[in-house]
């Protein structure tokens, strides 16, 4: 089915970024003639990811908020089979593109761009909103070069004397606290995830990096980073009052603010005046299109899809609790890392199984069992029984969960191995590009 190239008043023009269940498009407004960009969601695939609450608190959200740092949002639209979101258009594409090719920044630009996220950060804390995943991908730099919010898919709104809960967003960037599976402050959580990027502008890399998870998750647990040489000492002070682990302690926005660093060359931003001209006429619409379709789409099979600290909450492998104790000698479940796509993962996995010489039987799409075959091609009774998972944890990041019903440990360690190795190997397609 063609894709319509108009909606409402607005004339789509080229898709400029794509994820796994949406697309965004830059378009025109054909009555002002100005340029917006518009995320158009799947509705149906929504629901079968489970996602719902994500997008309508991405709208919520956006709707709350009007600061020159933050991303605006226009209009929504519902239709029976997509959501429309029609946002400012942001011409100057992600900080993290631009670290990609000027690796670290002047110490002039990195304050700045820090600046500006720490006062836009600091009104969402005043609007009681935690964005939950602030990294370079989220962040977007306009045609006068300033920074702007974006992708608040997994903020939240504070609840008065109650703590979060949900661990969410990117790993490197996330605080110790919600590796823990503990409740935690939002706040705090977000200024860590600051500190962590104005490291990475003065640095060129990320304070904590591993491919290993377990490690990395040490490392921010036990906030484990070097300085590179050429920081200066101010630089070092107030970073290391940020990504300070225990939350209690960390530095709050207000300080920062009042840090002589931060101080230098700092233009408070202006903000805007919350009673602009946001159509939302379509909003219940669109609250009402999905809760419409939800009885028909709980009986279609869902695709395993969660985020990495979901996967942290419910897995014993990745709890932080367990990183300083004796492990128990005999696993039958372990969790690998992948960098492809759901499909190739799939891909991966039956490879591996064929040099085993084991058969594969398909539950579903993310879902099979393994089994040992005899010369006959018939099941044997010996040997190694094994089932594996694959739960997407980004477009190109899924983690399988291998877990064995019968055999050897030794042979299940061999073929984990193995599959580790097919499974961390680079891709040789190209990524998909970052849905803004």
């Amino acid at each position: 089915m063609p894709f319509s190239k108009k909606i409402g008043n607005y004339q789509f023009i080229q898709t400029i970024g794509e994820g796994s269940f949406a697309k965004v498009k830059l378009a025109i407004n054909m009555g002002n003639k100005q340029y917006v960009a518009i995320k158009i969601i799947d509705k149906q695939m929504v629901m079968k990811l489970n996602l719902m609450h994500q997008v309508l608190q991405e709208i919520r959200t956006m709707r709350l908020l009007h600061h020159p740092n933050i991303v605006r949002i226009h209009e929504v639209i519902g239709t029976k089979t997509k959501i429309y979101i029609v946002m400012e258009y942001i011409s100057g594409g992600q900080l993290s593109d631009k670290m990609s090719y000027l690796k670290k920044l002047k110490e002039t630009d990195a304050r700045t761009y820090f600046q500006q996220l720490i006062d836009a950060v600091d009104y969402c804390h005043s609007k009681g909103v935690y964005h939950r995943d602030l990294k370079p991908q989220n962040l977007l730099i306009d045609s006068k070069g300033n920074l702007k919010v974006s992708d608040f898919g997994l903020s939240t709104l504070r609840k008065p004397g109650t703590l979060l809960s949900t661990s969410c967003g990117s790993p490197s960037y996330a605080a110790p606290e919600l590796l823990s599976s503990k409740a935690y402050e939002g706040a705090a959580a977000d200024i860590w995830s600051c500190g962590v990027i104005l490291f990475e502008l003065l640095a060129g890399y990320l304070p904590f990096n591993d491919s290993n998870l377990t490690s990395l998750y040490r490392k921010i647990y036990r906030a484990e980073y070097k300085f590179p040489e050429w920081f200066t000492t101010d630089q070092k002070k107030l970073i290391s009052k940020i990504l300070e682990p225990n939350p209690i302690k960390r530095v709050t926005t207000a300080e920062i603010l009042a840090d002589l660093w931060f101080q230098t060359d700092y233009e408070p931003v202006m903000h805007i005046k919350s009673d602009e001209n946001i159509k939302t006429d379509d909003f219940q619409a669109v609250f009402d299109i999905i809760k419409g379709t939800e009885a028909e789409i709980k009986d279609s099979q869902p695709t395993s899809f969660i985020n990495a600290f979901q996967l942290i909450a419910t897995s014993q492998d990745l709890d932080l609790s367990g990183l300083f104790e004796e492990q128990e000698t005999e696993k039958r479940k372990t969790k690998l890392g992948s960098k492809h796509t759901i499909s190739e993962t799939v891909q991966k996995i039956e490879a591996a199984a064929k040099d085993a010489s084991l058969s594969v039987e398909k539950i579903n799409t993310t879902k099979m069992r393994m089994h040992p075959t005899n010369k006959m091609g018939r099941r044997s009774k010996s040997c190694l029984d094994l089932a594996a998972e694959v739960t997407e944890v980004a477009p190109k990041h899924c983690v399988v969960q291998i877990s064995k019903s019968a055999g050897e440990l030794k042979l299940f360690k061999e073929f984990c191995k193995s599959l580790s190795s097919m499974l961390t190997e680079e891709s040789c397609i190209s990524s998909q590009v970052n849905e803004l």
